[in-house]
């Protein structure tokens, strides 16, 4: 009699224990499994439609005017540079491809266009002018900083994503626009400056 009772125990021990499992494995399969892999791309646009429609100003468009106080108190207006190839570049300090961006601007751009009828202008958004300050002496930049504080200039640009960058021909008319920074988008807006100044 002892060793059926013992015996019905771990029966139904090991049937809880089962039913256990297969409950962990339901809960899991509903979180991580989708329900319906097309609904959610209807639903929620992709990051490329959404950059494309944030994108306020492309290739073919004339740039729109501002003008931006330099870190140095300076100020720079854009129409006021016509007959030199611009290259727009906007930024934060919390930006991870930003930091690559700026990190790269010295020696890809400034030093490999050095002498050419180039102006290059990072614009730092919506960030106060002591951080932005810190950040570029931290770092060691020497090249000229704009600031745009309440992103106004921006706003002429985008409503969305950075870094973002603009290639300006000598005309006032963009050449080129990047979101993001990579490699690849580095030789793009290598490329666009040298066509640019062949114009």
């Amino acid at each position: 009699m002892a060793i059926k009772r013992n015996y019905k125990k771990r029966g139904s021990t090991l049937g809880l224990l089962l039913m256990l499992i297969a409950l962990i494995a339901v809960v899991a399969a509903i979180i991580l499994w989708p329900v319906d892999a097309n609904a959610s791309r209807v639903e929620y646009p992709s990051q490329q439609d959404d950059i494309e429609a944030t994108t306020l100003i492309k290739a073919g468009d004339v740039a729109p005017n501002f003008t931006v106080e330099m870190l140095d108190r300076s100020k720079i207006t854009l129409s006021e540079l016509r007959g030199k190839v611009v290259l727009i570049s906007f930024w934060a300090t919390w930006c991870p491809p930003c930091r690559q961006e700026l990190s790269h601007m010295q020696e890809g751009v400034i030093d490999r266009f050095q002498g050419e009828d180039l102006v290059v202008l990072p614009i730092s958004r919506g960030e106060e002018p002591g951080k932005v300050k810190s950040f570029i002496k931290d770092r060691g930049y020497k090249f000229p900083v704009g600031l745009d504080v309440d992103q106004s200039i921006y706003r002429k640009y985008a409503s969305n994503y950075i870094p973002r960058s603009v290639v300006v021909g000598r005309d006032g008319v963009v050449e080129y626009v990047a979101v993001g920074y990579d490699d690849t988008i580095a030789k793009e807006i290598e490329a666009a400056i040298t066509a640019a100044l062949k114009k």
